[in-house]
């Protein structure tokens, strides 16, 4: 039901555009605002209703309500939108490193041998 009514406002979207780029402009626009027009101009006037106003009025109304529709649709939808809001799986524990054991199979490193303590005694003075 989401899809067709996804094509069917994109078709009403294409069939909008073709007839507001299709129609004739009023002339003027925000120019005859300046200065010199009147109010014929500003509040538009009574023009005749064609057939591309009432297709664009149409459409305009079908956009509308349709993407109403839709919006009301995906609020509704059970799936989860973002990947935050789906039910992530919690993370593994994080386990502590254990210290290296010593190998036994590797030969004992022998400390090196202890240093001479300097002795109290003033070495003789030189002659």
């Amino acid at each position: 039901m989401f899809n067709v009514l996804l094509i069917l406002l994109t078709l009403d979207a294409l069939i909008l555009t073709t007839a507001v780029l299709l129609q004739a402009g009023q002339g003027g626009g925000l120019a005859s605002l300046g200065g010199g027009a009147g109010t014929e101009q500003f509040m538009g006037g009574r023009q005749a209703t064609t057939l591309l106003t009432k297709i664009t009025w149409w459409c305009a109304g079908i956009f509308l309500f349709v993407s109403l529709v839709l919006a009301v649709i995906s609020a509704h939808s059970a799936a989860p939108r973002s990947v935050l809001e789906g039910g992530a799986p919690a993370p593994a524990p994080v386990q502590p490193t254990p210290l290296p054991l010593p190998a036994t199979d590797a030969p004992q490193k022998t400390p090196p041998p202890p240093r001479p303590q300097p002795s109290n005694q003033s070495p003789p003075p030189h002659r």
